[in-house]
C-alpha cells in the first residue's frame, strides 16, 4: 500500500474511532481531559491526534517543517521527520512557550544517515509559538514554517503536555 492510502486509511480509522467513541484501554484523567496513550500525525492532513486506546481524544492543526514533502533525511532539510518515535523529555522554558521533545533519530535514521555519511539531525520537537508570534494562535498552521518540528498554538501546546507523558508513542505518517 503506498503511504498516500495509508495516510487515508490512518485518518479515515482516527475519523471513524472518534465518532463512534472506540474506547481502548482505560486512560487517566488530565486537567484538560482523557490522558493520551499515543499521538498520531497525519502530516499530509496537517493533524496531531491524541488517542486513548483507538479513541481519538482531540486533534489540533499544525504546522511543519518548511520542506514538508517527504521525511527528514539530513540536518537543514527542513523537513519533519516520518515513523514511529517516543515523546521522551520537556521543556518548559523553550524558546517557543513550552516543547516535546521528539525521540528523532532512531536508530534506523541514524544507520541510514551513517550509509550517505550525512548528520540526522535531532532536536525534534512538538512546540508553541516563538515570543511575538502568540496572537497567531492556531492560524499558525496555515504555513509551514518550522525546521522540521510540530509546532501548534500555545495554548494548544499546553493542552498537550498536560495530556501527554514522557514516553508516550508518536506515530509521525506521511
Amino acid at each position: 500500500m503506498s503511504w498516500r492510502a495509508w495516510r487515508r486509511v490512518a485518518i479515515a480509522v482516527a475519523v471513524v474511532a472518534g465518532m463512534f467513541g472506540v474506547h481502548g484501554a482505560r486512560a487517566e484523567m488530565a486537567p484538560g481531559g482523557l490522558k493520551a496513550d499515543k499521538v498520531v500525525v497525519l502530516k499530509g492532513a496537517r493533524q496531531l491526534l491524541l488517542l486513548s486506546g483507538d479513541r481519538v481524544i482531540e486533534s489540533f492543526r499544525i504546522a511543519l517543517g518548511r520542506n514538508p514533502e517527504g521525511s527528514k533525511t539530513r540536518a537543514g532539510d527542513g523537513r519533519t521527520p516520518e515513523g514511529h518515535y517516543v515523546l521522551d523529555w520537556r521543556n518548559p522554558d523553550s524558546r517557543f512557550h513550552r516543547s516535546i521533545h521528539i525521540s528523532y533519530p532512531g536508530p534506523e535514521d541514524i544507520e541510514r544517515d551513517r550509509a550517505l555519511h550525512v548528520s540526522p539531525g535531532g532536536d525534534i520537537m512538538i512546540h508553541g509559538l516563538p515570543p511575538g508570534a502568540e496572537d497567531l494562535g492556531s492560524d499558525q498552521a496555515d504555513f509551514d514554517w518550522t525546521e522540521g518540528c510540530i509546532a501548534v498554538s500555545n495554548s494548544e501546546i499546553d493542552e498537550i503536555w498536560a495530556r501527554v507523558s514522557d514516553g508516550t508513542p508518536i506515530d509521525i505518517l506521511p
